[in-house]
């Protein structure tokens, strides 16, 4: 099964609706979690990484229902008393079932300490490959005691909580960092943590110190980002909280309008620069705008209509040290751009959930002209692609970006593990088919694209 994309030189039109923020609901739910009373969470979603954490959450004694359009959560202290199965969580097993979610893997590695016996941190096939080395050094350093073979998942967590202290940790990866922020709090002793090197990724770790506040916990940060201070024995406070849309997945549909003259609504999605949200990824409204997409104002609705016949692109130089994330989505927009773009400081795109950077050279098999340079990712736009087979690595950044690229290739391109963008963006095909774009998912028999398909065995780069 694999997802074929049509090309088009046509134009697009209709409405996309602009999910809330995974980023966001991620932490939002594991601090209510943590704080004894309820919390209203407003903003629902699909995405299989928050149904995973939620999961998670349950089985660790957490209560979260739906009501109308917001979670209520009655967080408190971890206690799997009560028998919950949800997702492949179990508390009865003491098994947390995390899919192939690195933020709910990283955020509760540390957290499951604070359960009431040993909990087992485990993963899809593929993804309990993927190695945590230093985060769970940093947490044996706390006086979390856990036991890993080869530093991955399934990872055993004995109860006891951390003692706290100070600890150094790498910047590589934001998700880390936040783990050891969120765990800090309920330590014995004051933490004091250290980054070691450069900090990728700063913005998400500002978005986890920010709702940390929100929901009552005390987070000393310095001036450079580098060193934290957190006082111990802290409890943190339940409270209200409204997540905000979700540009990562807005990127897709704004990318699809930049390649096709378009009419499009993005429905709930205000902002038009960087400034005007609050999201990790907001950057992304500012490298549009520079490449020259006009992001207008739809007077009936306030919210973001992008309205042209046809762009040309100019091409634009990044560093990509803060928004990692982004680099598939921009790469395919470079392809287009009259001129070369550059983007530095990429080496640590490739610790996701697949190499990125490797795996968005294969717009070369379309004709694209791009270079990889190790820490640096060069791009020269081409009058035209031609479609191709690719592989997605069953990545959900990378199937989504090489599909828009796909839209303006001539011809036919298919995509393997058609159904990785259901992990953050689950409306991605019927969004990009209700505006005109030619995708699918061409079915077995009866089954549709979510009945069937086999797993992914692709080793994770990372």
């Amino acid at each position: 099964m694999q997802l074929t994309v049509s090309g088009s030189q046509g134009a697009i039109a209709g409405e996309l609706t602009v999910p809330v923020s995974k980023y966001h609901l991620h932490r939002a739910l594991v601090l209510a979690s943590l704080a004894p009373g309820r919390s209203v969470i407003r903003g629902l979603s699909e995405t299989r990484q928050v149904v995973w954490t939620i999961g998670v959450l349950r089985a660790l004694g957490t209560r979260i229902e739906v009501v109308g359009d917001s979670y209520v959560v009655d967080g408190g202290p971890y206690s799997t008393r009560e028998p919950v199965v949800d997702h492949g969580s179990s508390s009865a097993e003491g098994l947390l079932n995390v899919g192939s979610s690195g933020t709910t893997l990283y955020f509760m590695t540390g957290l499951a300490s604070l359960a009431d016996r040993p909990i087992t941190l485990t993963g899809m096939k593929y993804f309990r490959r993927r190695p945590i080395k230093a985060l769970l050094d940093a947490l044996g350093t706390l006086g979390v005691r856990y036991e890993s073979t080869d530093d991955c998942p399934p990872i055993v967590v004995q109860p006891g909580g951390p003692e706290g202290g100070h600890v150094a940790i790498p910047g590589t990866l934001s998700q880390w960092l936040s783990g050891l922020l969120l765990l800090a709090p309920f330590a014995r002793r004051e933490t004091t943590i250290e980054v070691l090197g450069e900090l990728n990724e700063q913005p998400y770790v500002d978005l986890t110190v920010r709702m940390m506040r929100h929901f009552g916990l005390e987070v000393e940060v310095s001036d450079d980002w580098r060193h934290y201070t957190v006082k111990p024995g802290q409890t943190a406070r339940p409270a209200e909280y409204s997540v905000p849309p979700d540009i990562g997945s807005a990127a897709f549909g704004l990318a699809a309008t930049a390649l096709h003259p378009s009419d499009v609504l993005f429905r709930g999605l205000h902002a038009r620069a960087s400034g005007e949200t609050d999201h990790p990824e907001a950057e992304f409204l500012d490298i549009v705008r520079a490449m020259g997409l006009p992001l207008l104002r739809d007077d009936a609705t306030g919210c973001v209509r992008v309205r042209h016949d046809g762009l040309t692109l100019a091409p634009i130089d990044l560093d990509f040290q803060p928004i990692p994330d982004l680099l598939p989505v921009v790469s395919a927009l470079a392809c287009f751009a009259d001129g070369t773009s550059r983007f530095h400081n990429v080496a640590h795109v490739r610790l996701k959930e697949s190499d990125r950077v490797n795996a968005m050279l294969q717009l070369v098999k379309l004709g694209g002209k791009l270079d990889d340079r190790g820490s640096e990712l060069v791009v020269t736009g081409v009058d035209s692609l031609v479609g191709a087979p690719m592989s997605s690595f069953n990545d959900h950044r990378v199937l989504m970006s090489l599909a828009v690229a796909a839209t303006r290739a001539s011809g036919q391109s298919r995509l393997t593990y058609p159904r990785a963008y259901r992990i953050s963006y689950p409306a991605f095909l019927d969004a990009m088919t209700a505006v005109g774009l030619d995708m699918s998912v061409p079915s077995r028999g009866a089954a549709s694209d979510g009945a069937r398909g086999g797993r992914s065995r692709q080793v994770l780069a990372s």
